[in-house]
């Protein structure tokens, strides 16, 4: 039998007139496929709005989170009398909002009396919009005579203990979709499943992280052996670069899964870092379509990358960073610098997107967050104690306020003078380099700017990389 996964994001079921819009997508569609699943986010706002109050509540201030409440009410009050007639549903699905957010109350006043909140409370907490949309878009296709059901996503996904991160457990979660998920769809049922959200054996609810309503959608997909995942977005598909950036950024028909998997890594907004792996063991297509712009193609993401080798497709970038560096005379031929460096920024729970290494072994360079900096540091310049005090090290520094701008596109690694352009470009754009790392991905080649050249560089990488190519 044929089947889809479809997953609407925050923007795409955001109001009364998007989740409309949305439903008239599936309802279009239905005929199309023989098993149709839904996987639905929170409305817009909705999940920031519950991390603030819980947070606040853990501060100490008992009005934010009453007055989060309040607003979350009328906002999913409007929705609800937006889409239901008065003689349906409507009546039961109010009430159903009603508990939910009283529920959320209840969380913050214990979080407010604890003062603190702890990963498994947050988890819960902000799981809350995603099980109110599901059920305010199963009632509405049931309105539109569709047989739906509204299913939260602690009944299917099934993970480990990693709260506000958590990791699927593959095996057993295909156990409860077949169980729970397939009969319904046997049936001819569209079920709603609510996304981000999992919970562990014990069925604690967790979360997949932010932006997780993506990788719910492609662990349903693999789960069912689905023949195709579709996310639906604000945006016509995967872009050339960032819009807001680049006004000329164009959509990209078809990419591999490494390369939207490079794009995803170094700051593309369109997909859940994480989303693609479940489907690249199942070997499945992934659609990138827009909510507002349905009759547009979208992008396809499949395995093997249909284009001319060593073309680069897209560029991204990465915020908000700092370059460390540690630096040292003695540390040539000296073993073990390395492991003892990366050691100590593991210690300190750093992501580090990004390493340079002199050939001379003088100096090693990385890339992590900027609010790891100053912990970063400390553990280095610790772990480094006597190398430093003897001079081996001469300093452990940081350079703030970086970017990370990636250039991506299938066999970019094995093609002789990708690298020369990317560079050319920022050199046109007056922009230096002050970091570049290639070799460790066949599709990417990355470089770090001062942020001021970020903009610049990115616009200039577009026209003369991408856009020219194109043109020649």
């Amino acid at each position: 039998m044929t089947t889809c996964t479809m997953k609407f994001g925050g923007t795409s079921v955001g109001s009364a007139d998007a989740i409309k819009q949305a439903v008239a997508i599936v309802l279009d569609h239905a005929d199309q496929w023989e098993q149709l699943v839904v996987v639905v986010s929170a409305m817009s706002g909705v999940t920031d709005a519950l991390i603030r109050g819980a947070e606040t509540a853990a501060a100490g201030d008992e009005h934010t989170y009453r007055a989060i409440v309040a607003d979350l009410r009328i906002q999913h009050y409007r929705a609800v009398d937006g889409l239901l007639s008065p003689d349906g549903e409507r009546a039961q699905l109010l009430a159903s909002v009603d508990e939910y957010l009283d529920e959320f109350a209840t969380f913050c006043h214990s979080v407010y009396v604890l003062g603190e909140v702890t990963p498994r409370a947050m988890d819960a907490i902000t799981s809350l919009g995603e099980r109110i949309n599901a059920r305010i878009m199963a009632a509405l296709l049931r309105q539109q005579g569709a047989s739906s059901e509204a299913i939260d996503a602690t009944e299917l996904i099934i993970t480990d203990a990693k709260f506000q991160n958590a990791v699927p457990l593959m095996d057993a979660t295909r156990e409860r979709v077949s169980r729970r998920l397939v009969p319904l769809l046997k049936e001819g049922v569209i079920p709603v499943v609510s996304g981000f959200i999992g919970a562990t054996k014990d069925g604690i609810p967790t979360t997949l992280g932010r932006g997780g309503s993506d990788y719910s959608a492609a662990i349903l997909g693999a789960c069912l052996d689905a023949d195709e995942v579709w996310t639906w977005t604000d945006v016509d598909g995967v872009m050339t670069a960032d819009p807001r950036i680049v006004p000329d950024a164009t959509v990209i028909p078809t990419l591999s899964y490494s390369e939207v998997s490079e794009l995803a890594y170094f700051g593309a907004k369109v997909l859940h870092p994480r989303t693609i792996r479940p489907v690249i063991e199942r070997d499945i297509p992934l659609w990138v379509k827009n909510t507002f712009n349905p009759s547009c193609a979208g992008t396809r993401i499949v395995r093997t990358p249909e284009s001319t080798p060593g073309t680069v497709k897209a560029v991204a970038a990465i915020r908000g960073l700092s370059l460390v560096t540690v630096e040292g005379r003695g540390m040539m031929g000296v073993p073990g610098i390395a492991a003892r460096t990366f050691s100590a920024v593991a210690s300190q729970g750093a992501s580090v997107l990004m390493i340079s290494q002199s050939s001379s072994e003088q100096s090693i360079c990385f890339v992590i967050p900027a609010d790891a900096v100053l912990p970063v540091l400390h553990a280095i310049e610790e772990e480094m104690a006597l190398e430093l005090a003897r001079r081996d090290v001469d300093r452990v520094w940081a350079l703030d306020d970086v970017v990370i701008i990636t250039a991506v596109g299938a066999g970019m690694r094995s093609t002789p003078g990708v690298a020369a352009r990317v560079f050319g470009a920022a050199g046109q754009a007056n922009v230096n380099v002050i970091a570049i790392a290639q070799g460790s991905s066949d599709c990417s080649v990355s470089i770090v700017v001062a942020a001021d050249d970020a903009a610049r560089a990115i616009q200039q990488i577009h026209t003369e990389v991408i856009l020219n190519h194109e043109l020649s």
